[in-house]
Protein backbone atom coordinates (compact mmCIF):
# COMPACT_ATOMS: atom_id res chain seq x y z
CA UNK A 1 0.00 0.00 0.00
CA UNK A 2 1.56 3.30 -1.11
CA UNK A 3 0.94 6.41 0.98
CA UNK A 4 3.71 8.50 -0.57
CA UNK A 5 2.75 11.69 -2.40
CA UNK A 6 4.84 14.07 -4.45
CA UNK A 7 4.86 17.85 -4.10
CA UNK A 8 6.98 18.93 -7.04
CA UNK A 9 10.49 17.72 -6.22
CA UNK A 10 9.56 16.77 -2.64
CA UNK A 11 8.29 13.32 -1.64
CA UNK A 12 6.26 13.02 1.56
CA UNK A 13 5.90 9.59 3.19
CA UNK A 14 2.16 10.30 3.39
CA UNK A 15 -0.17 13.27 2.67
CA UNK A 16 -0.64 14.31 6.32
CA UNK A 17 1.07 17.53 7.37
CA UNK A 18 0.53 19.84 10.34
CA UNK A 19 -0.45 23.46 9.80
CA UNK A 20 1.72 26.36 10.87
CA UNK A 21 0.82 27.89 14.20
CA UNK A 22 -1.00 24.81 15.47
CA UNK A 23 1.90 22.44 16.11
CA UNK A 24 4.67 24.67 17.48
CA UNK A 25 8.08 23.44 16.41
CA UNK A 26 7.11 19.75 16.64
CA UNK A 27 8.92 18.99 19.89
CA UNK A 28 5.92 20.23 21.92
CA UNK A 29 4.00 17.15 20.64
CA UNK A 30 6.78 14.55 20.87
CA UNK A 31 5.33 12.86 24.00
CA UNK A 32 1.90 12.46 22.37
CA UNK A 33 2.57 11.88 18.67
CA UNK A 34 4.92 9.63 16.70
CA UNK A 35 6.42 12.49 14.71
CA UNK A 36 8.14 10.07 12.35
CA UNK A 37 4.74 8.94 11.01
CA UNK A 38 3.72 12.43 9.81
CA UNK A 39 4.35 13.49 6.20
CA UNK A 40 5.36 17.06 7.00
CA UNK A 41 5.48 19.67 9.75
CA UNK A 42 4.97 23.36 9.03
CA UNK A 43 6.55 25.30 11.86
CA UNK A 44 5.26 28.53 13.39
CA UNK A 45 5.21 31.61 11.19
CA UNK A 46 8.80 32.82 11.28
CA UNK A 47 9.94 36.43 10.98
CA UNK A 48 13.31 38.15 10.75
CA UNK A 49 13.17 39.30 14.36
CA UNK A 50 11.67 37.55 17.39
CA UNK A 51 8.05 38.62 18.05
CA UNK A 52 5.98 38.51 21.24
CA UNK A 53 2.67 38.63 19.35
CA UNK A 54 -0.52 40.54 20.09
CA UNK A 55 -1.83 41.33 23.60
CA UNK A 56 -4.34 38.94 25.18
CA UNK A 57 -7.11 37.84 24.95
CA UNK A 58 -6.15 36.58 21.53
CA UNK A 59 -7.87 33.18 21.28
CA UNK A 60 -11.61 32.49 21.51
CA UNK A 61 -13.60 29.31 20.97
CA UNK A 62 -16.61 29.77 18.68
CA UNK A 63 -19.37 27.36 17.57
CA UNK A 64 -17.51 24.85 15.42
CA UNK A 65 -14.34 26.89 15.34
CA UNK A 66 -11.78 29.19 16.88
CA UNK A 67 -10.87 32.85 16.51
CA UNK A 68 -7.23 33.77 16.96
CA UNK A 69 -5.07 36.85 16.62
CA UNK A 70 -1.73 35.56 17.91
CA UNK A 71 0.27 38.06 15.87
CA UNK A 72 3.10 35.77 14.76
CA UNK A 73 4.64 35.14 18.16
CA UNK A 74 7.87 33.32 17.27
CA UNK A 75 11.56 33.06 18.10
CA UNK A 76 12.80 34.68 14.88
CA UNK A 77 14.75 33.08 12.04
CA UNK A 78 18.18 33.00 13.75
CA UNK A 79 16.95 31.37 16.98
CA UNK A 80 14.88 28.92 14.91
CA UNK A 81 18.03 27.70 13.16
CA UNK A 82 20.06 27.65 16.38
CA UNK A 83 17.50 26.17 18.81
CA UNK A 84 14.73 24.37 16.87
CA UNK A 85 16.21 22.98 13.68
CA UNK A 86 18.43 20.31 15.27
CA UNK A 87 15.35 18.48 16.59
CA UNK A 88 13.37 18.76 13.36
CA UNK A 89 16.17 17.62 11.04
CA UNK A 90 16.27 14.17 12.69
CA UNK A 91 12.63 13.44 11.88
CA UNK A 92 11.27 11.52 8.89
CA UNK A 93 8.59 14.20 8.57
CA UNK A 94 9.69 16.93 6.16
CA UNK A 95 10.10 20.36 7.75
CA UNK A 96 8.47 23.32 6.05
CA UNK A 97 9.39 26.74 7.43
CA UNK A 98 6.47 29.15 7.25
CA UNK A 99 7.84 32.65 6.70
CA UNK A 100 6.12 36.02 6.89
CA UNK A 101 7.39 39.58 6.49
CA UNK A 102 6.32 43.20 6.25
CA UNK A 103 8.00 43.87 2.91
CA UNK A 104 8.80 41.96 -0.27
CA UNK A 105 12.52 42.46 0.37
CA UNK A 106 12.25 40.90 3.84
CA UNK A 107 10.79 37.74 2.31
CA UNK A 108 13.92 37.43 0.19
CA UNK A 109 16.22 37.90 3.18
CA UNK A 110 14.33 35.25 5.17
CA UNK A 111 14.48 32.77 2.28
CA UNK A 112 18.20 33.34 1.84
CA UNK A 113 18.84 32.68 5.53
CA UNK A 114 17.39 29.17 5.13
CA UNK A 115 19.75 28.11 2.34
CA UNK A 116 22.37 26.65 4.68
CA UNK A 117 20.00 24.08 6.26
CA UNK A 118 18.24 21.07 4.74
CA UNK A 119 14.46 21.38 4.93
CA UNK A 120 11.48 20.11 2.94
CA UNK A 121 10.64 23.61 1.82
CA UNK A 122 9.50 27.13 2.56
CA UNK A 123 5.84 28.02 3.04
CA UNK A 124 5.24 31.69 2.22
CA UNK A 125 2.49 33.28 4.29
CA UNK A 126 1.28 36.26 2.25
CA UNK A 127 -1.61 37.11 4.55
CA UNK A 128 0.42 39.88 6.17
CA UNK A 129 0.23 43.61 5.27
CA UNK A 130 3.03 45.23 3.29
CA UNK A 131 3.98 48.07 5.62
CA UNK A 132 6.09 49.84 3.00
CA UNK A 133 3.16 49.84 0.56
CA UNK A 134 0.80 51.35 3.16
CA UNK A 135 -0.46 48.18 4.80
CA UNK A 136 -1.91 46.48 1.71
CA UNK A 137 -2.39 42.77 2.33
CA UNK A 138 0.06 41.01 -0.01
CA UNK A 139 -2.17 37.97 -0.41
CA UNK A 140 -5.09 39.98 -1.77
CA UNK A 141 -3.13 41.71 -4.54
CA UNK A 142 -2.09 39.39 -7.41
CA UNK A 143 0.76 41.69 -8.50
CA UNK A 144 2.21 41.85 -5.00
CA UNK A 145 1.77 38.10 -4.48
CA UNK A 146 3.64 37.53 -7.76
CA UNK A 147 6.50 39.79 -6.64
CA UNK A 148 6.84 38.07 -3.24
CA UNK A 149 7.14 34.63 -4.85
CA UNK A 150 9.63 35.94 -7.44
CA UNK A 151 11.75 37.43 -4.66
CA UNK A 152 11.73 34.23 -2.63
CA UNK A 153 12.49 32.04 -5.66
CA UNK A 154 15.43 34.31 -6.48
CA UNK A 155 16.85 33.81 -3.00
CA UNK A 156 16.25 30.14 -2.26
CA UNK A 157 17.27 26.65 -3.33
CA UNK A 158 14.28 25.14 -1.52
CA UNK A 159 10.79 24.07 -2.60
CA UNK A 160 8.45 27.08 -2.39
CA UNK A 161 4.86 26.59 -1.22
CA UNK A 162 2.54 29.61 -1.06
CA UNK A 163 -0.25 29.78 1.53
CA UNK A 164 -3.26 31.65 0.19
CA UNK A 165 -5.83 33.70 2.06
CA UNK A 166 -9.54 33.04 1.38
CA UNK A 167 -10.35 36.69 2.08
CA UNK A 168 -10.37 37.74 -1.59
CA UNK A 169 -12.99 38.15 -4.29
CA UNK A 170 -11.48 35.48 -6.55
CA UNK A 171 -8.79 33.19 -5.11
CA UNK A 172 -8.13 31.69 -8.57
CA UNK A 173 -6.53 34.97 -9.73
CA UNK A 174 -4.06 34.91 -6.82
CA UNK A 175 -3.35 31.20 -7.34
CA UNK A 176 -2.52 31.75 -11.01
CA UNK A 177 -0.28 34.72 -10.14
CA UNK A 178 1.86 32.71 -7.72
CA UNK A 179 2.05 29.78 -10.15
CA UNK A 180 3.24 32.15 -12.89
CA UNK A 181 5.87 33.50 -10.47
CA UNK A 182 7.34 30.01 -10.06
CA UNK A 183 5.70 28.62 -6.93
CA UNK A 184 6.24 24.86 -6.57
CA UNK A 185 2.99 24.25 -4.69
CA UNK A 186 0.06 26.09 -3.11
CA UNK A 187 -1.50 25.61 0.32
CA UNK A 188 -4.99 26.85 1.17
CA UNK A 189 -6.88 28.10 2.99
CA UNK A 190 -5.61 30.41 5.69
CA UNK A 191 -8.18 31.67 8.22
CA UNK A 192 -11.33 33.62 7.39
CA UNK A 193 -11.50 37.10 8.92
CA UNK A 194 -13.96 37.36 11.82
CA UNK A 195 -14.72 38.98 15.20
CA UNK A 196 -16.78 38.47 18.37
CA UNK A 197 -18.44 40.93 20.78
CA UNK A 198 -19.08 40.70 24.54
CA UNK A 199 -22.72 41.81 24.94
CA UNK A 200 -22.24 42.78 28.62
CA UNK A 201 -19.27 45.08 28.15
CA UNK A 202 -20.03 45.76 24.45
CA UNK A 203 -16.31 45.37 23.82
CA UNK A 204 -14.50 42.99 21.46
CA UNK A 205 -13.75 39.55 22.89
CA UNK A 206 -10.38 39.60 21.09
CA UNK A 207 -8.04 42.45 22.05
CA UNK A 208 -7.03 42.89 18.41
CA UNK A 209 -10.78 43.15 17.50
CA UNK A 210 -10.29 41.35 14.17
CA UNK A 211 -9.17 37.71 14.22
CA UNK A 212 -8.87 34.63 12.02
CA UNK A 213 -11.56 31.96 12.10
CA UNK A 214 -10.49 28.33 11.75
CA UNK A 215 -11.87 24.90 12.66
CA UNK A 216 -14.65 22.63 11.34
CA UNK A 217 -16.94 25.62 10.66
CA UNK A 218 -14.80 26.69 7.68
CA UNK A 219 -14.36 23.25 6.06
CA UNK A 220 -17.07 23.63 3.39
CA UNK A 221 -15.54 26.97 2.32
CA UNK A 222 -12.04 25.50 2.22
CA UNK A 223 -13.16 22.46 0.23
CA UNK A 224 -14.84 24.63 -2.39
CA UNK A 225 -11.78 26.87 -2.76
CA UNK A 226 -9.40 23.91 -3.08
CA UNK A 227 -11.62 22.47 -5.83
CA UNK A 228 -11.67 25.80 -7.68
CA UNK A 229 -7.90 26.30 -7.42
CA UNK A 230 -7.24 22.67 -8.47
CA UNK A 231 -9.04 23.40 -11.73
CA UNK A 232 -6.98 26.57 -12.24
CA UNK A 233 -3.34 25.60 -11.65
CA UNK A 234 -1.09 22.69 -12.59
CA UNK A 235 1.15 22.73 -9.49
CA UNK A 236 0.28 20.53 -6.45
CA UNK A 237 -2.16 21.77 -3.84
CA UNK A 238 -2.07 21.22 -0.09
CA UNK A 239 -5.57 21.62 1.31
CA UNK A 240 -6.49 22.73 4.81
CA UNK A 241 -9.37 24.23 6.73
CA UNK A 242 -11.32 22.42 9.42
CA UNK A 243 -9.94 18.93 8.81
CA UNK A 244 -10.49 16.76 11.89
CA UNK A 245 -10.79 13.14 10.67
CA UNK A 246 -9.78 10.85 7.81
CA UNK A 247 -13.11 11.37 6.03
CA UNK A 248 -12.33 15.10 5.80
CA UNK A 249 -8.92 14.27 4.32
CA UNK A 250 -10.49 12.07 1.67
CA UNK A 251 -12.83 14.89 0.63
CA UNK A 252 -9.89 17.25 0.09
CA UNK A 253 -7.92 14.64 -1.87
CA UNK A 254 -10.92 13.80 -4.05
CA UNK A 255 -11.41 17.44 -5.10
CA UNK A 256 -7.75 17.76 -6.08
CA UNK A 257 -5.44 18.24 -3.09
CA UNK A 258 -2.25 16.15 -3.16
CA UNK A 259 -1.70 16.55 0.59
CA UNK A 260 -3.43 18.24 3.52
CA UNK A 261 -2.49 20.18 6.63
CA UNK A 262 -4.19 19.58 9.99
CA UNK A 263 -4.61 22.75 12.06
CA UNK A 264 -7.09 23.60 14.81
CA UNK A 265 -7.90 19.92 15.52
CA UNK A 266 -4.40 19.56 17.03
CA UNK A 267 -5.54 21.79 19.92
CA UNK A 268 -8.46 19.64 21.07
CA UNK A 269 -7.07 16.26 19.97
CA UNK A 270 -3.25 16.30 20.00
CA UNK A 271 -3.24 12.79 18.50
CA UNK A 272 -5.52 13.69 15.60
CA UNK A 273 -2.75 13.13 13.01
CA UNK A 274 -2.26 9.56 14.28
CA UNK A 275 -6.03 8.91 14.28
CA UNK A 276 -6.24 10.21 10.70
CA UNK A 277 -3.36 8.03 9.48
CA UNK A 278 -4.91 4.95 11.11
CA UNK A 279 -8.26 5.79 9.52
CA UNK A 280 -6.76 6.35 6.08
CA UNK A 281 -4.85 3.05 6.14
CA UNK A 282 -7.99 1.17 7.24
CA UNK A 283 -10.06 2.85 4.51
CA UNK A 284 -7.53 1.93 1.83
CA UNK A 285 -7.39 -1.71 2.94
CA UNK A 286 -11.16 -2.04 3.13
CA UNK A 287 -11.59 -0.47 -0.32
CA UNK A 288 -8.58 -2.26 -1.87
CA UNK A 289 -6.84 0.98 -2.79
CA UNK A 290 -3.15 0.26 -3.31
CA UNK A 291 -1.98 3.82 -3.96
CA UNK A 292 -3.39 6.91 -2.23
CA UNK A 293 -2.69 8.92 -5.38
CA UNK A 294 -5.58 7.04 -7.03
CA UNK A 295 -7.88 9.15 -4.85
CA UNK A 296 -6.37 12.54 -5.75
CA UNK A 297 -8.57 14.47 -8.20
CA UNK A 298 -11.10 11.64 -8.55
CA UNK A 299 -14.09 13.97 -8.06
CA UNK A 300 -17.11 13.08 -10.20
CA UNK A 301 -19.92 15.45 -11.17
Amino acid sequence: MNMKVKLGNIILQNPIMTASGTFGYGDEFKELVDLNRIGGICVKGTTLEERQGNPTPRILETPGGMLNAIGFQNVGIDRFKKEKYSFLKELKAKTFVNITANTIEEFGILANKLNDIEIGGIEINISCPNIKAGGINMGTDPDMAFKVVKEVKKNTKHHVMVKLTPNVTDIKVIAKAVEDAGADSISLINTLVGMAVDIKTRKPKIKNIIAGLSGPAIKPVALRLVWEVAKTVKIPIVGMGGISNFEDVLEFLIVGATAVQIGTANFYNPRVTMDILDGLEKYMKENEIKDINEIVGSFKI
